[in-house]
């Protein structure tokens, strides 16, 4: 696994730069993989979607249907992409600190 250095702390990281270390997460992680990300400045639009994710993550241990994550922020698809330039999965999901998801989020 390879690590990098994120939020001043160094992190264990996938390939695709997934945080291996989701207990770890904290805003100043969110804020250097946005940057990564081409999502930066985090706006509080970002945010309510990080959060969602987080939230959602933290109680069901998978990453939301992408249906449910629009519905829950209010904000259509194009919305999404707009905030997360590389898409719900790879760059919101990353930046929420999830693990890569699976499936479709």
């Amino acid at each position: 696994m390879a690590k990098a250095t994120l939020g001043n702390m160094e992190i264990e990281i996938d390939e695709d730069g997934f945080i291996q270390e989701p207990e770890k997460w904290n805003q100043a992680i969110a804020e250097d993989l946005a940057k990564l990300e081409q999502a930066y400045p985090m706006t509080e639009e970002h945010w309510k979607v990080v959060n969602y994710l987080r939230d959602y993550y933290l109680k069901y241990e998978i990453a939301p249907p992408i249906r449910m994550l629009v519905k829950q922020t209010g904000f259509d698809l194009k919305k999404i992409y707009q905030l997360f330039p590389s898409g719900p999965a790879k760059g919101a999901c990353k930046i929420a600190g999830l693990p890569k998801p699976t499936g479709c989020v």
